[in-house]
Parts: structure tokens; C-alpha cells; sequence
């Protein structure tokens, strides 16, 4: 039995504007149109026993990740019948507390020899058949009692990434998928220590994908990092039999953990470590000069995307969602825009992008968490305008779906219906309104909107008062939680 587990969330700082806080790496569209996160699911289907998928996130990020993966079951079949099961962390502890929930979770499920492939869902795979090959090689050691980690060859000297030194092949094998022992972990190196890795070819990078027996894992956790060990196992005796999904942990117990990556916490460690060696056509996407690859170059060795011309302009990546970029002259540079923020960045130093999101977070500013487009569980608001004495969005709300019956202490707001049907509650009274009707909610005063059709919703709202923030939401009911 084989259940992938997908590791979903992240902080926002290597691929800003585009990533960011509230809307991290795996909700990111590629080329095709297809978000990392949907791409993950794909390949975790290919590979899962019983079409059984375990998302371990966030509880800001569910939603939205659950609306992605039933874009992928539409797309994949109408009689589809996998099933996307969650783990809802209240706060990041980094990845071994996260497998560890898993691997409890799992074990209850399908008993503790049932095996689970771990998986960030912000990492690209070209090669889905070299992937699904090297599966089958891992689940089959980890069914031994292996801990197995997968190794890619270098094509580059590449310094963003940690590196595994290749051991000794295993005893007999003559597998189409080689495995060796791991003889060493490596960190992140510099270009000189890369290029040696490189030259040696003993060496490969470390995907940060696992596979292994839930009582594996645990036992190599118990050895390893007892401490963690004890809360993890105390943290799910607390929860109660009758498991509903999402499973929400709980916040105290888990920010008490200690917060540790997988590698450190065990990989590093235990003896039965073992390195599936992987032609998968793997990239983390670390960087918009990784980005910048995904797409054909032209005779100049561009890299485009969006409305974008150009003049003498050589080796650049440059993407606009809206507005037109227009470049003369430049050479070796990323530019992104998304029409709240623009990046200018020399082509070789986008790892650096994090310093201007680290100053973003310090000035408490909005571009570093959030997008002019919100996503919530209801749909997603745009801000149109935000003035000192008015703030202006346009709001879509899902069919069916309902927003929190809430009220404001600091501004009223008007909402006019653009297209689709409004059930609107103002204090006591509720009408529906169509499209080019209005309604007008004052200062303190609940209220609640709902999508009662089978389209989506859209309308202007349009706030006024002396503060516009989303702190000055005061719930009541919430279908979401939220309260």
C-alpha cells in the first residue's frame, strides 16, 4: 500500500511578486496554465495505491487547494473517485513534524506497514514515466525497511540546492533505477564546491522527496528525536476517535513541537538511509531564473511572457499578467510585473529576491503577503482603488457559496451586483438582488452576502469610513470556521 503525501505550503520570498505570503509557490501557474500544486496532485495520482492522496497545509491554504485539486479530478475524469484527504497545520513546524501526523494518520488508516511517498508540492517533474519508475524502485526498498531519499543528477553547478554524496550500489542490484547507500548529506555549497560536485559525478541533488514504512519513519523519529517523538504521540492520542476530514490539529499542542526539517531530524541520521538515483527532469523552480527556463527563448535569448516588446534587448526574462513591459537597451535582467508590484532583478542574483521580501515583512507592507486579487473560501475579492477616504473591490463569490455574517466598526459599504444573483442580508431584512442593484450596509451594522445561483457572483463594493483594513471584520457565523 502505497499513499502519497504532499507537503503543501511555503513562504513566499524566492518567486515575489508572484509568490507570496498568502498565495505561495505551489499556487503559481505555469505555462500551461496548470498551478504547481495541481501538477503535484497529477503525479501523487499516477503513483497512489487505492487513489488515496494525504495534503498535509495550512488551514488558510485548504480551501483553495481543495478547489485546485477538484479542477484536476474534473479534468482527469467525471467518474473520478480518488480520494484528497487533509492535514490542517495551525502553524509551520517544519517538515518532520508534518510526516510524522502523516505517518500516524496513515498508519491508522492502513496499518503502520503501509508506505507513504513524501512530496513538496512546489517541485516540477518533466519525465512523469522516469518518476513513476523510480517510485515503484523506492516503494519496493521502503518495503524492506528503507529510508529512501532521491537523488537527481546535476546538469549544473548549482548553489541553491543541498546535495547527497553517492555510497556504495546496493548489494545485487540490477535494477533499471540504481540505489545506493547515502554516504553523506551536503549543504547548500558555494560555485566553487559546486562545480567540484559537479566534476566528481559521485554527487546529486537532494529533491527532498522520501519514501518509507510509517513504522519506519516513527521508529527512526523515536531514536532520533525522542522529544519530538512524545509530542507527536501525545498530540494524536488527544484527537478524537471519530476523525473527521480535514483533520485540524491543534494549535497549542502542535506549535509546542519542536520544529525541525526531516533531514535533520532523521535522514541525516538513522543507517538505513538509502538514495534512489532519479532522471525525472526535476527542478525545485527556486528562482525566476529557474522560471525563466521553463519557457523557449527566442533568437536573443529571451525568455517572454505577457505583452511584452522589445528593442535590443539580449538573455532576459520578462512577464507581465496585464500591463504592457517595454524594454530597450538591457541585458541579463528578470523583470516581473503584476500589476501591484514590478521586480527588477540582475538574472544571476534572483536568489536574492528574499532580501527585498524580508524588507517588505519588516515594514509590515501588504505587497509582501497579499496579492491586488484575495483568494478566500468563499471566492476572491480585487482591490480596484485603495484611497485614504475609500477602498473599492470587486468581489466573485463561488455558487452557493456564503460570506460570514459580520459587521465593521470603522467603515460602511455599498455593493452594487454586476452580474449574477446577490442574497443580501442588512440588519434584520434580506432581499435578492440582480444585476445594476445596489444595497447599502452602514457603520455597525450586520450583514451578510450569499450566492444563492448557479453562476458565479460578481459585484462592486465600495468602502468608506477612516480605515480599511481586514482587521475591522468582526464575525458572528461563519460556514468556513472563521469565527
Amino acid at each position: 500500500m502505497l499513499i502519497p503525501v504532499i507537503l503543501s505550503g511555503g513562504a513566499g520570498t524566492r518567486l515575489w511578486p508572484v509568490s507570496r505570503k498568502a498565495h505561495p509557490k505551489p499556487f503559481m501557474q505555469l505555462a500551461d496554465g496548470q498551478s504547481l500544486a495541481a501538477h503535484t496532485l497529477q503525479r501523487a495520482l499516477a503513483v497512489a495505491d487505492a487513489n488515496e492522496v494525504l495534503t498535509v497545509t495550512a488551514r488558510d491554504y485548504y480551501f483553495y487547494t481543495r478547489d485546485i485539486y477538484q479542477q484536476v479530478r474534473d479534468r482527469n475524469s467525471s467518474g473520478d473517485r480518488s480520494d484528497c484527504r487533509f492535514i490542517l497545520e495551525p502553524s509551520a513546524r517544519n517538515t518532520a513534524p508534518a510526516i510524522a501526523m502523516a505517518a500516524l494518520s496513515i498508519a491508522a488508516r492502513h496499518g503502520a506497514d503501509a508506505c507513504m511517498l513524501v512530496m513538496p508540492a512546489d517541485h516540477l517533474v518533466r519525465k512523469p514515466d522516469s518518476f513513476v519508475a523510480a517510485v515503484s524502485r523506492a516503494t519496493a526498498l521502503a518495503a524492506d525497511g528503507h529510508l529512501v531519499t532521491f537523488g537527481i543528477q546535476p546538469t549544473h553547478a548549482e548553489t541553491g540546492y543541498g546535495y547527497i554524496r553517492l555510497g556504495t550500489a546496493l548489494a545485487g542490484d540490477a535494477q533499471a533505477v540504481a540505489a545506493h547507500a547515502v554516504a553523506q548529506f551536503v549543504e547548500k555549497p558555494d560555485l566553487a564546491t559546486a562545480t567540484d560536485y559537479l566534476q566528481q559525478g559521485c554527487y546529486r541533488w537532494n529533491a527532498g522527496i522520501f519514501c518509507f514504512r510509517c513504522d519506519s519513519y516513527l521508529q527512526a523519529l523515536q531514536a532520533h528525536q525522542p522529544v519530538l517523538y512524545a509530542g507527536v504521540q501525545a498530540l494524536w492520542e488527544s484527537l478524537s476517535a471519530a476523525q473527521t476530514m480535514p483533520l485540524e490539529l491543534p494549535a497549542a499542542a502542535y506549535a509546542a513541537l519542536p520544529s525541525i526539517s526531516i533531514d535533520y531530524a532523521v535522514m541525516e541520521k538513522a543507517a538505513n538511509v538509502v538514495v534512489v538515483d532519479a532522471d525525472l527532469g526535476w527542478s525545485d523552480i527556486g528562482s525566476w531564473k529557474a522560471i525563466s527556463e521553463l519557457y523557449e527563448a527566442d533568437d536573443m535569448g529571451n525568455h517572454l511572457r505577457g505583452p511584452v516588446k522589445l528593442a535590443d534587448v539580449r538573455d532576459c526574462f520578462v512577464q507581465s499578467d496585464q500591463r504592457l513591459i517595454a524594454a530597450v537597451g538591457v541585458s541579463n535582467l528578470i523583470i516581473v510585473d503584476t500589476g501591484d508590484a514590478v521586480l527588477v532583478a540582475d538574472r544571476e542574483r534572483s536568489q536574492e529576491v528574499r532580501d527585498i521580501v524580508s524588507q517588505l515583512h519588516d515594514e509590515d507592507h501588504d505587497a509582501a503577503t497579499f496579492h491586488s486579487t484575495v483568494y478566500r473560501p468563499w471566492g476572491s475579492y480585487t482591490v480596484l482603488e485603495d484611497a485614504d477616504d475609500c477602498k473599492v473591490k470587486r468581489l466573485v463569490v463561488k455558487p452557493g457559496q456564503v460570506l460570514s455574517l459580520q459587521r465593521h466598526q470603522r467603515r460602511s459599504e455599498h455593493w452594487t451586483v454586476i452580474r449574477g444573483t446577490a442574497r443580501v442580508r442588512v440588519g434584520d431584512e434580506e432581499q435578492t438582488l440582480q444585476a445594476n442593484e445596489s444595497a447599502w450596509i452602514p457603520v455597525q451594522t450586520l450583514h451578510r452576502l450569499e450566492n444563492p445561483g448557479s453562476e458565479d457572483l460578481h459585484l462592486i463594493e465600495v468602502q468608506t469610513g477612516n480605515y480599511f483594513g481586514e482587521d475591522d471584520i468582526e464575525r458572528f457565523e461563519d460556514v468556513y470556521g472563521r469565527v
